[in-house]
């Protein structure tokens, strides 16, 4: 079967609400790569079978792109002109780029010097307005709920029940890619919308048969493949200073290397417990130290350059499988939410080897050579 038909809408139509005259806004999303970790297990001795789901390959490099393709699709079907989302950085970059291929105008609120420079530069380049404003994430959302009730934007956030329904379709994507479900599933978490996605598709992947599918009038034509025999656990990392779910209350003023889940005040509260609970799994924090010290060996050891928040999920799984909180030979499965590209600022935070320079002679370029091949 061919991977990609044209991004994730127009491959897995029959488990989301569109129908054939819905005009797709597409920038050939999704089917992204789950990569076995080999030298990290080998390296902690771990005794798993561990796999990132590397979401930094979508479009505009984050896992937005499956929710904010559909999010934006929607919005243009029901006659919106323009659309508006609170942002630590990811979710405007996306906003920005679907609205621009669908010729829709876009407004991002982003908290003031709480961004990225790679992710506001790709809101600026794709012509979104940004609104900078003293406050944090959490702010922003308050204040784009009441816009959207007086003016005629839509809402792109993850509380736009059509975010949560693209973003579920990278369980299928799993469960295709493993060939069933792992028995564990790491994210990071902030606003909490993709744990609640990742639930919703493997839930509806368990013993699937197309007359019980409430979403497609019993048309499904993957019902042949998408199929599990289980559901994961679903495990939720938060960062040590912006961690509401691990304290089991929202938390004012957020704090973490790890700009992209710096929410305290989470938007998917309940429908993420729910994931929790349902799935018997549960929410851990990471501290800042290891969440960059799992960045980094995701980079080095595999050749996967993720940005901070991604790489919660890794090391909350490191951790608790060193602990014996995940079984061994158990199969886990991370996502890895975005690409390290968003924020090289955060690389000045490592204790890396910078260039060896030297003149442009082969004699000198030979001698460090020959110096640093163990």
């Amino acid at each position: 079967m061919h991977m990609n038909n044209g991004g994730l809408i127009s491959r897995f139509k029959d488990f989301l609400p569109v129908s054939d005259s819905t005009k797709v806004i597409s920038l050939h999303e999704g089917n992204t790569p789950l990569i076995k970790i080999t030298n990290i297990s080998n390296l902690f001795s771990l005794n798993v079978d561990l796999y990132v789901k590397y979401e930094g390959l979508n479009p505009t490099g984050s896992f937005k792109d499956r929710g904010m393709c559909l999010a934006v699709t929607k919005a243009a079907e029901a006659g919106s002109k323009a659309i508006i989302c609170a942002s630590t950085g990811n979710t405007s970059a996306s906003a920005a780029a679907y609205a621009a291929k669908g010729g829709l105008k876009a407004f991002v609120i982003i908290p003031d010097g709480k961004i990225s420079e790679g992710k506001l530069a790709q809101a600026v380049m794709h012509g979104a307005s940004i609104i900078q404003i003293k406050g944090n994430f959490d702010d922003g959302m308050a204040l784009v709920k009441e816009i959207s009730s007086e003016l005629p934007v839509t809402i792109v956030n993850s509380i736009n029940p059509y975010r949560v329904q693209g973003q579920k379709t990278a369980a299928y994507e799993i469960i295709e890619q493993l060939g069933d479900a792992p028995d564990y599933h790491c994210l990071p978490v902030g606003n909490a919308g993709n744990i609640t996605a990742y639930w919703i598709g493997y839930s509806e992947c368990v013993g699937h048969n197309t007359k019980a599918c409430n979403l497609c009038d019993g048309k499904c034509q993957y019902d042949s493949y998408i199929r599990s025999t289980k559901k994961p656990k679903m495990l939720g990392y938060q960062a040590s200073g912006s961690a509401p779910f691990v304290h089991k209350k929202f938390v004012d003023g957020p704090d973490t290397i790890a700009t992209a889940i710096r929410i305290g005040h989470p938007q998917s509260w309940d429908l993420a417990w729910s994931a929790n609970k349902e799935s018997g799994g549960w929410f851990e924090k990471c501290s800042d130290k290891e969440i960059l010290h799992a960045q980094k060996i995701l980079a080095d050891q595999e050749g996967i350059f993720c940005e901070p928040a991604s790489a919660a999920s890794v090391a909350g799984a490191i951790k608790d499988i060193q602990n014996k909180k995940i079984i061994q030979k158990s199969v886990v499965v991370c996502t890895v939410t975005g690409h390290g590209l968003k924020d090289t600022q955060v690389v000045k935070r490592h204790d890396i080897a910078k260039p060896i320079r030297v003149g442009a002679t082969l004699n000198e370029i030979k001698s460090v050579i020959s110096k640093n091949i163990s």
